[in-house]
């Protein structure tokens, strides 16, 4: 509990810090004005609902055999058609949300703010179990072979019976003395590995039948004098395309690698909340002044930066075609192409903050504000 208190505390130092360092240089945080777009790609809005809002928190949809996903900070849990929009059910729990849902389509998991966790049937949103892990859950749970993958915000990684909720395991990671209280986002390779970030600069791998850690490396070793300074935590999930894994860390660095290594070919210093997207020649990240950055995949020599949208806090982005997809804190989502980063496009959500992953669903992008509109669009 002293643990969970001081992180809370240094967490709220930060956004008092930050505070003062914008209000004082407010010149250097202003956001980046919307210029004309030049015969702007359309992106045309194919169906649009709304949903409960999830803020403060960052849900980001799941999109599994046609179907999206998702919830709302008020507890209300939602299955939609991806093509048409269509509700397909709606169930909701009493509590508070405090991250988006995981599912195998199956099983949907949501945590709640005061730890408990609830397991909802896929094709009909009826209620199964629910159980506690006694700590809040700000990490999208992950199901995956029958197991459901909780990360807890003082760092546990339990795996529980997606038929029964019962503990199958538990692994508690060490905790660096100051962390960003955010979402730390995993993922899954072949159904019997998951991969994530961890605070401190480090990424790696853990054994879905048992928690135990596979491998462990360092991306951004910590430096500074100050614990703030310290800062280097990989928040977001690293990305994979084949067997090519990228991750980056804030005030750290990005870097790619072969995931059967436990080290990156290359590493350049970077800062990043948002995390990275691919293609295959190429690794694409959002820096923390907003500038969308493209790497060559192979050297981690920069091909081209856009700086167009300073300060206006892009999300995660997305790399489809033969473009980039990210949204911004005013609600817009922004197009760009890959070969050269120009700006193609933009259209607006709604007025709230985009900060969750576009969702490429046959030939629709499919999207989740903050403020609670799920829309999908067509790229013209």
């Amino acid at each position: 509990m002293k643990f969970l208190k001081r992180t809370a505390f240094l967490f709220s130092l930060i956004l008092v810090i930050t505070s003062v360092v914008s209000c004082s240089g407010s010149k250097r945080r202003l956001a980046a004005d919307l210029t004309p777009i030049a015969n702007p790609i359309d992106l045309q809005r194919v169906w649009s609902v709304s949903i409960g809002k999830s803020m403060p928190y960052n849900f980001k949809p799941v999109l599994v055999n046609n179907a999206i996903y998702t919830a709302s900070a008020e507890g209300e849990i939602y299955k939609f058609n991806s093509q048409t929009g269509q509700s397909l059910w709606q169930s909701k729990i009493k509590e508070t949300i405090s991250a988006g849902p995981g599912t195998d389509g199956k099983i949907v998991i949501v945590p709640s703010i005061k730890g408990n966790v609830y397991a909802f049937d896929a094709e009909t949103g009826k209620p199964l179990w629910d159980t506690s892990v006694a700590t809040e859950v700000l990490t999208e749970p992950l199901v995956v072979a029958g197991v459901v993958v909780i990360r807890t915000i003082d760092n546990r990684f339990i795996g529980l019976d997606a038929a029964s909720g019962k503990r199958k395991w538990v692994n508690q990671r060490g905790q660096s003395t100051l962390s960003l209280r955010t979402s730390y986002s995993m993922g899954s390779i072949n159904n019997e590995v998951i991969f994530t970030g961890f605070s401190g600069g480090k990424y790696g791998l853990l054994a879905l039948t048992n928690g135990n850690l596979i491998w462990e490396s360092l991306l951004a070793p910590p430096k500074g004098a100050s614990e703030i300074e310290r800062l280097s935590d990989v928040t977001a999930k690293p990305t994979l395309l084949g067997s090519r894994m990228c991750a980056v860390s804030y005030q750290g660095k990005i870097g790619c690698g072969e995931i059967k290594n436990a080290s990156m070919s290359w590493t350049k210093d970077f800062s990043s909340f948002s995390g990275t997207t691919q293609s295959p020649d190429a690794v694409y990240a959002i820096n923390e002044k907003s500038y969308l950055i493209a790497f060559n995949a192979s050297s981690g020599q920069e091909i081209w930066r856009n700086e167009k949208l300073v300060w206006r806090d892009l999300g995660e982005p997305l790399a489809v075609g033969k473009v980039i997809l990210a949204g911004d804190s005013e609600g817009y989502l922004h197009l760009f192409g890959q070969d050269n980063g120009n700006i193609l496009g933009r259209v607006r959500v709604d007025s709230s903050p985009v900060e969750a992953p576009p969702i490429p669903s046959n030939g629709l992008i499919v999207v989740q504000s903050k403020g609670g509109t799920l829309a999908a669009y067509r790229i013209k």
